[in-house]
């Protein structure tokens, strides 16, 4: 499978999960329910690490990239990013985070010298229009609840941009460690363990931001292991899979079409359809990743 579909998959996957994370979030809080999703994902991916042999591809070199990427991408992205969609609901959350695409192929263009050709600047151009389209405009007339705005909204925007520049940088860090033979789960682990343990001493420093604003319980708690193996254990994994042999640009847009793949899983949510201008968005983002792709 090329780097473009685990890109994709890995979007459906978050897409799936950002969905199933409303209730666990608000129930826990944002940095309760980061550190459930982490603490349960550490787990998963040490295991499975250890399980197909990963740890032995780790070498000295590795560890403090993946903890740097872990640190910024996970810890402080992720939490922005489940903080902005308390406040937000998913469908502005994700038009906010879908902008790590553009700082990611900056990024990727300084560092790394990744350049796109005329086709895949065509395909790379529609895909962000229509996600910004289908998001921006596909708020219209939609009075769900999941779609509610609570707080001051500059706040909101603030912590999906702040969530956005995390993931474009945790993905340039980890990007040149992923050129080498390092396994992508045992690379995974490594950074979803560091933010664990950066919201754990958090939570052990006794900072109010870090307790639960409700006890976890059963249903809760099942929602969150599940949310974390289909984000992270899964989907980051597959992200990292894709950055071994795609750029970081490419791999940060096709990933950031989970705003699209978002619509037809609040339609069956919410039962209320997109308007026109969410499915205009959606056409230009998959003619933009069929270009992709293909």
């Amino acid at each position: 499978m090329g780097f473009e579909w685990l890109a994709l998959l890995a979007a459906f996957l978050w897409a799936v999960a950002s969905i199933i994370s409303v209730k666990p979030a608000k129930h826990l809080g944002t940095f309760a329910y980061s550190r459930w999703r982490m603490g349960c994902v550490s787990v998963i991916l040490t295991i499975m690490a250890a399980v197909f042999g990963g740890w032995a591809s780790i070498e000295s070199p590795h560890i403090l990239p993946m903890v740097l990427s872990g640190l910024i991408g996970i810890f402080i992205g992720d939490t922005a990013l489940f903080a902005c969609l308390n406040r937000m609901g998913p469908r502005q959350a994700g038009l906010l985070f879908s902008c790590h695409a553009v700082f990611s192929a900056i990024l990727g263009y300084f560092l790394f010298s990744e350049t796109m050709t005329s086709w895949e600047l065509l395909g790379s151009s529609l895909v962000f229009a229509g996600v910004a389209t289908a998001i921006f405009f596909g708020r219209k007339n939609n009075t769900h609840q999941l779609d509610s705005m609570s707080g001051n909204i500059w706040v909101g925007v603030g912590l999906g941009i702040t969530a956005a520049i995390c993931q474009a940088l945790g993905g340039v860090i980890a990007k040149p460690v992923m050129l080498t033979d390092v396994d992508p789960i045992a690379a995974s682990a490594i950074r979803m363990i560091s933010a664990f343990i950066a919201h754990s001493l958090f939570f052990i420093s006794g900072a109010k931001l870090a307790k639960a604003t409700q006890p976890i319980n059963v249903s809760i708690f099942g929602i969150t292991a599940l949310n974390g193996f289909l984000a992270m254990a899964v989907g980051m994994t597959l992200i990292l899979y894709a950055l071994q042999t795609g750029n970081v640009g490419m791999v940060a847009l096709l990933s950031s079409t989970t705003p699209i793949m978002i619509l037809p899983l609040l339609w069956l949510y919410t039962r209320q359809r997109p308007n026109r201008y969410a499915w205009a968005g959606a056409i230009l983002a998959v003619i933009g990743t069929s270009i992709l792709v293909s």
